[in-house]
């Protein structure tokens, strides 16, 4: 989901900030602060500053986000803020910085999100070029935590409690028919177990490290069996499971194709994949492509877009989008799905829901 847009819009914001050139050969935006804790710029008193706006389109957004939202800037800083989980039972979020090849934890209160786990997408001794750090996070059935490793090119368990972050990994799947994988980029566990992830190109350190001849979106099954579910889209991205876990939607980073697509779930894969919406006419008005996605209890759909986070209904009608004026990666509820967190660009954020 590391993305590069190949120009910024200036827009003005509650919160200035200057956006890196996107593009996925750019060298890592190194104006951004990379140091141990990223301050947040909290203005007087308990409550966060705040930035964007949330465009509505329908009335329905109502339902879904309070009339007075605001997008609450948490922390900034960042290069590049990935990859955003809620842990429960914990109290905490966990997001990756992928350039510096970190995870942050930041706690509600909090006026910095601290560094968590470092390395955490590559754990080579040598230089690597690219976007070496971690960047899909996830949980597994027992609690552990799964991230999309960049650097490493892998699906990995990190081998330590969760109050006890250490950079020890387990792999759960690098390569498919003999071959590396590209850099695993986002993912999801339906309620079985089987762990589905997008493989693009966007960690390589350089294109010419790629093995296989396509991006993929994979399924792995609970007794270890990698099953390539498609190799037809050129930039797979997010991805996420409606609540029945009967549909899998994929996001497509391609600015020439920027849609969303649904699939049928089977036993043996997939099938029937529709595009369910597509943003490609939207991409040079504001900075972002498809991107994140997480989908709520009723089926609507948080998907990271030009612009911000597109909200729509399981039809795939568009509601409204939560407009952050950056290059939004992704996002993620928490547990009672009363708050929205997104990362964007160098910044961490914050949307009330009903």
């Amino acid at each position: 989901m590391f993305l590069r847009i190949v120009s910024i819009l200036a827009i003005m914001l509650t919160v200035t900030a200057c956006n890196p050139t996107q593009d996925e050969t750019a060298d890592t935006n190194e104006t951004a602060s990379t140091g141990e804790t990223a301050n947040t710029s909290a203005s007087a008193g308990d409550g966060y500053p705040t930035t964007g706006e949330i465009e509505r389109l329908s009335p329905k957004l109502d339902e879904l986000i309070k009339k007075d939202a605001r997008i609450e800037v948490l922390a900034e800083g960042f290069v590049w803020s990935e990859g955003p989980l809620w842990v429960p039972g914990h109290d905490m979020l966990l997001f990756a910085d992928i350039p510096p090849n970190r995870i942050y934890r930041w706690r509600e209160g909090d006026r910095a999100a601290e560094v968590y786990l470092e390395p955490a997408g590559y754990t080579g001794k040598g230089p690597r070029g690219g976007e070496p750090g971690a960047n899909g996070l996830v949980l597994d059935s027992e609690g552990r935590l799964v991230m999309c490793q960049h650097g490493d090119r892998r699906m990995a368990r990190m081998n330590a409690p969760l109050d006890d972050p250490q950079p020890a990994f387990v792999t759960l799947a690098d390569s498919y028919d003999g071959k590396r994988l590209n850099s695993p980029n986002d993912a999801v566990y339906d309620s079985r177990g089987n762990l589905y992830f997008t493989d693009p190109p966007y960690g390589l350190a350089k294109p010419e490290d790629q093995e296989l001849p396509f991006q993929g979106v994979y399924r792995l099954s609970t007794d270890g069996e990698l099953t390539l579910l498609t190799d037809q889209l050129s930039r797979p991205n997010g991805i996420a499971l409606s609540p029945d876990e009967k549909t899998l939607y994929v996001a497509n980073s391609d600015p020439e194709r920027a849609i969303w697509m649904a699939y049928d779930i089977t036993d043996s894969g997939i099938e029937n994949g529709r595009v369910f919406f597509d943003a490609t006419e939207y991409v040079p008005q504001a900075p972002g492509l498809p991107d994140g996605l997480k989908i709520d209890n009723q089926g609507n759909l948080y998907a990271t877009g030009p612009g911000g986070v597109w909200i729509f209904t399981p039809d795939g009608a568009h509601l409204g989008t939560i407009k952050t004026g950056q290059a939004t990666s992704n996002c993620a509820f928490n547990e009672d799905k009363s708050a929205l967190y997104i990362t964007a660009d160098m910044y961490l954020l914050r949307v009330v829901l009903k």
